[in-house]
């Protein structure tokens, strides 16, 4: 079998033949008469659950995870950090022993997981900037503590999300710089001086920048601001529609230029699954027509129903930016913070190519996925 189409980054016409399901061969050709587009596999650092799989759940296993992380190769996300919210001491361990027998029992899945991201518990305690997290099991942060969860982890924690504001947080995010962590600053009611101490103590990245925050803030200074304002950090945004209006995605792209942004999910266990009621996080939270999940009876939103891919349109539509660079924020930068690039984004058949190949619809912004290849090996084909 063969697939055909032009290199996203470079436009660069070629021919990808098949055996057996493999990847045999990938050549340049001198054009192409498809309309496909071939990017590498999309790269999702949020991920809280997808297409009914929960990992926030304290009955979460390692089947839920694999189930979960085929889930995702079918619409174009070949790599991910699976991602724990805020929850009991032994919740958080059960899902970091689930993830870690799942990387063990499949290699695939290994593959994919790229490390995971430990979102809270950490965080504040206002209403607002912990959004959907459980107030009960907010805390402080523990280096004691995180060692456990690291040692169960069996050291795959590589992204953890708190607020600096709290007592000892500084000191906490010097150790988790200093063992090769990257910290994240997001479901915080931080001040700028806050901010600015644990940018200086080595923190990289804004979780979901403009939210996990308060629905009415002071105009300036603010958290928000003194992030977006950080050469320093990276900001992750979740372009579902919902979580940020599209003049706020367009000027957060601008103001953080295409090199420091990140698109994200934020995908709950809700994505790719019918409006209704459901929980998420031990709290009731309700799917909407619009794929809209809020906390119920709030206007807090908890998570969102989408896909990586989704988000790449939004970007498109929202932004004005291209195919090509909306591609690169859900690919290239986030594999550049976690320091994968050269490991994953090759698209040639000596390194493995862990790719996409998709349709493009100009005129709707819409991608319709044809393959996703992992390490060479086919994972999902459209009928």
């Amino acid at each position: 079998m063969k697939f055909s189409g032009q290199t996203i980054f470079d436009n660069t016409p070629v021919e990808i033949t098949l055996t057996n399901d493999r990847v045999q061969s990938i050549s340049e050709v001198t054009s192409v008469d498809s309309n496909a587009w071939i990017a590498p596999a999309l790269v999702d650092i949020q991920v809280n659950g997808f297409a009914g799989f929960d990992l926030n759940v304290a009955t979460v296993t390692a089947a839920d995870v694999c189930a979960m992380v085929y889930a995702l190769w079918r619409v174009g996300t070949g790599f991910l950090c699976p991602t724990v919210v805020t929850a009991s001491f032994e919740s958080i361990c059960n899902f970091l022993r689930a993830v870690v027998q799942a990387c063990e029992t499949d290699p695939m899945v290994a593959h994919a997981v790229l490390g995971i991201h430990l979102e809270g518990p950490y965080i504040s305690t206002e209403d607002g900037p912990r959004g959907a997290h459980p107030l009960e099991h907010v805390k402080d942060p523990d280096w004691d503590e995180f060692q456990r969860w690291q040692d169960i982890a069996e050291g795959m924690i590589r992204i953890v999300t708190l607020a600096p504001e709290k007592e000892g947080a500084i000191p906490f995010i010097e150790k988790l710089v200093k063992n090769s962590i990257i910290v994240a600053l997001g479901h915080t009611d931080a001040s700028v001086e806050d901010i600015r101490a644990a940018v200086s103590a080595g923190a990289k990245l804004s979780t979901h920048l403009g939210n996990g925050a308060h629905a009415v803030i002071r105009r300036h200074p603010n958290y928000i601001w003194e992030q977006l304002a950080a050469d320093e950090l990276f900001a992750s945004l979740i372009v579902d529609g919902h979580h940020l209006p599209p003049a706020v995605v367009k000027s957060m792209v601008r103001a953080k230029t295409l090199d420091r942004c990140i698109l994200i999910s934020d995908a709950t266990a809700l994505a790719d699954m019918p409006p209704g009621e459901y929980q998420f996080a031990g709290q009731p939270v309700e799917l909407t027509s619009d794929r809209c999940v809020r906390l119920a009876g709030t206007e807090y939103l908890a998570g969102s129903a989408i896909e990586l891919a989704r988000g790449i349109e939004n970007s498109v539509r929202f932004a004005g930016i291209t195919l090509k660079e909306a591609i690169s924020l859900a690919t290239l930068q986030p594999a550049r913070l976690l320091g994968v690039a050269e490991d994953i984004n090759s698209i040639d058949e000596n390194s493995q190519p862990n790719l996409i190949l998709f349709e493009w619809n100009d005129a709707t912004c819409e991608i319709d996925l044809i393959t996703t290849i992992l390490a060479g090996q086919v994972v999902y084909q459209r009928d």
